[in-house]
């Protein structure tokens, strides 16, 4: 009988480390790992004899070597950055990625779960933007194999997620720190799981440190649908500014935004209306895309760590293709603050600008 291939839950338990740190290493995706760490992972990889030898099982088989991924969006520079981490894995291991964007609605979500399934996908990496999750799990049933990242999902299935709370408390941290009491949180609807925790968290940061957040201060926009033309989050970078400054309040001294796309149109808005970034008033993000380090000011930012999310994501969906039993496992990435040039501390001066509009 043919011996059964070594997966990465067995290089870990061998080499005494974590799937996450595994996948990093057989990965090679840049990712700093201990050299000591690297080799021990590397020396139980080969006595363990581990090869993906995908071509022989679709041999065998007859199995699809497609696997699908389904994001919100192309157009925020977020996803690009993990659908490359999802790619790199993918083709060092002879898969292909067929890619699907549901532009934030439901039913796009759903004719391509249905339609990957039909062409016998046997696998998925999904960002879903649906809270009724039953059509998933229907398919799940059937046997598709599910890794959902980004957002909360109910499915008993692999996740690889953020701990965007954390990263909302890290962002309002940083802000107080640097003399700020008067910050304004410019959102998207609270419909995603994302959006909510970094909210929490953020919240939370300006309670713990006695500061009564204004309700004034929490700019959220109605509706969101996304345009093939214009980037949704910047669009709404730009409403949101304006909300701000038509509102007949003071002007807060910083800005937190909920993301990274969302900060650009904000700094945007604010420079237009001669609100100087960061001499008038301190911006930040939220993901570190690339972008974040192109534009002027550079953006302070909390880092997502794209890459290896989606890096992350697809060494689980494929050892579960792979192996024989099924295992349902959760992997949370922990955020990084980012510093730049967009925030600065507030001086004894400093004082919130007043707008009649």
């Amino acid at each position: 009988m043919a011996e059964k291939n070594a997966t990465i839950y067995d290089i870990a338990k061998l080499a005494k480390t974590s799937t996450a740190t595994v996948s990093r290493v057989l990965s090679n995706n840049g990712y700093p790992v201990k050299e000591e760490l690297k080799q021990r992972v590397l020396e139980a990889a080969r006595k363990l004899n581990y090869t993906p030898n995908l071509l022989g099982r679709q041999l065998k088989t007859n199995e699809s070597l497609d696997i699908g991924i389904i994001i919100p969006s192309i157009t925020n520079q977020f996803y690009p950055l993990l659908l490359l981490g999802v790619e790199d894995v993918a083709r060092k291991k002879g898969y292909n990625v067929l890619l699907c964007n549901s532009l934030r609605k439901p039913e796009n979500e759903k004719k391509y779960l249905s339609t990957l399934f039909q062409k016998q996908i046997k696998g998925i990496i999904i960002s879903s933007i649906t809270k009724n999750q039953d059509y998933l799990k229907q398919l799940q049933q059937k046997g598709l194999k599910i890794v959902a990242f980004d957002q909360g999902i109910s499915l008993d299935c692999c996740k690889i997620s953020f701990d965007f709370y954390a990263g909302g408390y890290m962002a309002a941290e940083h802000l107080i720190k640097l003399g700020h009491r008067k910050i304004a949180f410019l959102s998207a609807p609270l419909t995603r799981y994302s959006r909510i925790q970094i909210y929490e968290g953020f919240m939370q940061c300006m309670k713990d440190n006695g500061i009564e957040q204004s309700q004034d201060y929490i700019i959220l926009s109605e509706d969101e649908e996304e345009s093939h033309d214009q980037v949704y989050e910047f669009k709404n970078g730009k409403y949101l500014v304006n909300k701000l400054l038509g509102s007949g309040k003071p002007i807060p001294t910083a800005i937190f935004c909920i993301n990274d796309m969302t900060a650009f149109g904000a700094i945007q808005e604010l420079t237009k209306n001669k609100i100087y970034v960061p001499k008038d008033i301190s911006v930040m993000g939220f993901d570190n895309i690339p972008t974040s380090e192109m534009i002027t000011p550079s953006l302070t930012t909390v880092d997502q760590s794209a890459y290896e999310m989606g890096a992350l994501a697809a060494e689980m969906l494929i050892n579960n293709l792979e192996s024989s039993s099924e295992r349902s496992i959760e992997i949370v990435l922990k955020p990084k603050l980012v510093v730049r040039n967009s925030t600065k501390k507030l001086m004894a001066n400093d004082t919130s600008i007043y707008f009649f509009l």
